[in-house]
């Protein structure tokens, strides 16, 4: 049966998987990521060829904007210092032998929701990951969004919600990011005066005002961003991943409260069926599907 590796390049940590044709993860693993990056992938990428030697091709979801055509990542903010220009399939197929194909990480969670997950059968679907920033992936009429002439399209973090407002990592300020992501409610934790982990504030929004209004300000501005991307795509689903989403039972009947003023049009919103595994298997359909 077809194999090929699953790869999830995040600002932490690098999560590697062998996947089937069905889906089905064979193997994966977790290793910190280090800086400079590409070597140290390359390197990780061999050790596991020379395993799993029947492995015939290698799908690869990044942090940044990627030109998926080149497979090159166009930009990446700090979160992984000299990534930005590095041309991974070039590079990797050199090294490997084997077909690469790279895309953005948001982009590839679209695409395992879509043939797994919470969108299948579904040709319209936007996907927002919420963890260290806001990923964004744009299922159009059963194909990603993706690309562009810098690698830019559907970077949904990055339209501006507030005008003047809190300064992103991309030099910009009022970035949806910077609003609606795990590093936005820890910033709006801090400025409330509160002691809290995320989780924990969604758990006191019941009992406690200032965590109530912490929770309330997240949630109308995820609901401000949803609205103009339903004025956008008129999409069929939003799905909503990332770590912020591992809490959403605690806070997603108040996001659907604030949903109904500002919708056109009914939609539905799911969280992500895959949580940790998403990356891997977005990752692999990229090959998978070729």
């Amino acid at each position: 049966m077809e194999k090929v590796l699953g790869v999830d390049i995040g600002g932490t940590k690098i999560r590697l998987g062998i996947i089937d044709a069905s889906g089905q993860i064979l193997y994966e693993e977790k290793i910190p990521t280090i800086i400079p990056l590409y070597p140290y992938l390359e390197e990780n990428i061999l050790r596991i060829l020379a395993e799993q030697p029947e492995v015939h091709a290698i799908g690869i979801g990044t942090h940044g904007f990627v030109d998926p055509k080149q497979g090159k990542v166009i930009y990446a903010a700090e979160t992984l210092p000299g990534w930005s220009n590095t041309p991974v399939k070039e590079w990797l197929e050199k090294a490997t032998g084997k077909q690469v194909e790279v895309e953005n990480d948001a982009n590839v969670v679209a695409l395992a929701e879509a043939k797994f997950g919470a969108a299948q059968g579904l040709n319209r679907v936007v996907v927002l990951t919420l963890g260290t920033g806001l990923g964004g992936g744009v299922l159009w009429d059963g194909k990603l969004l993706s690309g562009g002439p810098h690698g830019g399209a559907a970077e949904l973090g990055h339209m501006i919600l507030y005008p003047n407002g809190v300064t992103c990592a991309c030099g910009r300020s009022g970035c949806s990011e910077m609003y609606v992501s795990g590093t936005a409610l820890e910033r709006r934790i801090d400025e409330a005066g509160l002691q809290i982990t995320p989780p924990e504030l969604f758990r006191n929004a019941n009992t406690d005002l200032v965590a109530k209004r912490v929770v309330d300000g997240f949630t109308t501005d995820l609901a401000l961003v949803i609205s103009s991307l339903q004025a956008a795509f008129d999409m069929e689903m939003v799905i909503i991943g990332g770590g912020v989403s591992e809490a959403a039972y605690l806070w997603m009947d108040e996001l659907q409260q604030k949903l109904k003023t500002v919708l056109l049009n009914p939609l539905k919103v799911e969280v992500a069926r895959f949580e940790n595994d998403a990356g891997i298997l977005g990752a692999a359909l990229l090959v998978l599907e070729n």
